[in-house]
């Protein structure tokens, strides 16, 4: 860990001794959004009954806050270069903790959504620009080792979430899960007006009207996936697909002619980004496939409770915390995208080795088989995300981190989509998960496009390195 704040000649980001109050308060902004999910879900049955309201309604407390956190992803990205990425990060985190309050302190289902739907605006003001900020904290050779301590905190969320929110539901009533997010947060905007680097935003306008279409783009898509879920009738779900898959062409179309577009459509000239980027998008199609397969599959194929399901899930989080760290390091000195292949074979061998678990089959051989995928996973991310990153220019880096987190979340939200397909069909619940190795094939395909291009940026760092020594 103390070679994250060490210094050598000719580094860039901030001195090794500012590093530690910077990723501080990115450590603290980024669990608490991702725990704050985690526990909600668990509360929801709570929620329904203490406000009278339908379990279907309920829902809805999850589902708002997914939809308007995907919906500004581009949005903060874009807009942090107007104003700088510090103040969107604290802006973010302030605006958190007042929507927690209010979430704690509603008595109606109404109110509650509207909380519910600012702290998805300010989930996506943080977790926008996360990215970019370690990119510009930490100097190029730790990036990947800054981005794999960024994996470990997020792994570090979600391991802890289901576990924390369980036990505070176990003394005390669903509001205190909402407010007490809001001192951590409140502590990690004092760290980022201490810590963070200090930047000019650049001069310009902003793509309003491109805003607008992503906004509608990424909206429509993730109430659409949400609505399948839920069952929606199928002519309003494909109403609201049809709405997204318009307004995106409309938004790309744009971005070709707006003078400050919201997303650089030239950052996917650069075939290391467009790659990775395609990469990370199946792989989290997997990934949230998964997540939902499994909770069919041990549930009603094995006969295990929700809390038992619960636990057989925490190998995957649990082996990312151990991985994530060390494939970082391992991008930092070897070929990123050999790491994250390998690790895309990893989690290829634990889908399918799950898909074939008999209903019968002992704890143990559900809990290594999930490691085994969290275990890929773990060397898959770290060494991806160091690719997409690193492939483009400084000064896009927050554009790329936009992009980064929208695709992710649209990756996730997808595989989640084509489990309710698949079960809708009729498919058993092992066939998706079948779908979820094939989706990480794709991902694989993608990884090992780009390995010779990754070992010649390798090799041109290396060069940069010694040049900078001399």
């Amino acid at each position: 860990m103390s070679r994250l704040f060490s210094n050598r000649p000719g580094d860039d980001g901030l001195p090794g001794s500012e590093r530690r109050l910077a990723v501080l308060a990115l450590i603290l902004g980024t669990t608490m959004a991702v725990m704050d999910n985690s526990m909600v879900n668990l509360a929801l049955p709570s929620i329904a009954a203490d406000l009278e309201v339908a379990p279907a309604d309920a829902v809805w407390v999850t589902n708002l806050f997914q939809v308007t956190c995907a919906a500004f992803l581009l949005v903060f990205a874009a807009l942090s270069e107007l104003v700088g990425r510090r103040r969107i990060y604290m802006g973010g985190l302030v605006l958190f903790a007042i929507a927690a309050l209010g979430c704690a302190l509603s008595r109606s289902l109404e109110a509650l959504l509207a909380f519910r739907a600012l702290q998805g605006v300010a989930a996506a003001a943080t977790l926008s620009i996360g990215p970019s900020l370690y990119r510009a904290i930490f100097p190029s050779r730790l990036l990947g080792s800054a981005l794999g301590l960024s994996s470990l905190v997020v792994g570090i969320g979600y391991a802890a979430g289901p576990a924390l929110g369980g036990s505070i539901l176990s003394v005390a009533r669903w509001p205190w899960l909402f407010a007490l997010p809001a001192l951590p947060a409140m502590g990690a905007v004092v760290l980022a007006w201490r810590a963070l680097p200090r930047e000019p935003g650049r001069r310009g306008g902003f793509d309003g009207w491109g805003a607008l279409l992503a906004m509608v783009t990424l909206g429509g898509f993730f109430v659409a996936m949400d609505g399948n879920g839920a069952e929606l009738p199928g002519l309003e779900t494909l109403g609201w697909l049809a709405l997204s898959l318009i307004a995106g062409a409309a938004f790309l179309a744009r971005q070709r002619r707006a003078p400050y577009p919201l997303m650089a459509l030239s950052m996917f000239a650069e075939r290391r980004f467009s790659l990775a980027v395609s990469s990370q998008g199946l792989a989290f199609v997997g990934q949230g496939l998964a997540f939902v397969a499994l909770s069919f599959l041990y549930q009603q194929e094995m006969g295990f409770s929700p809390l038992e399901t619960a636990w057989l899930f925490t190998p995957w989080p649990l082996t990312i915390m151990v991985a994530g760290p060390l494939a970082g390091r391992l991008a930092d000195r070897f070929n990123p995208s050999l790491l994250s292949s390998a690790g895309l074979v990893l989690l290829m061998v634990g889908l399918g080795s799950l898909a074939m678990l008999e209903a019968d089959a002992e704890v143990i051989d559900c809990l290594w088989r999930t490691a085994l995928c969290g275990l890929g996973f773990g060397f898959f991310q770290p060494p991806n995300n160091r690719e997409l990153m690193g492939s483009v220019p400084a000064e896009k880096s927050a554009n790329a981190s936009g992009v980064m987190s929208t695709t992710r979340t649209v990756g996730q939200s997808l595989g989640v989509a084509l489990v309710g397909a698949c079960l809708a069909a009729g498919a058993p619940v092992q066939a998706t998960l079948w779908a979820g190795m094939a989706a990480t094939g794709l991902s694989l395909l993608a990884s090992l496009g780009r390995v010779s291009l990754a070992g010649e940026a390798l090799r041109a760092r290396r060069r940069a390195a010694a040049e900078s020594v001399q």
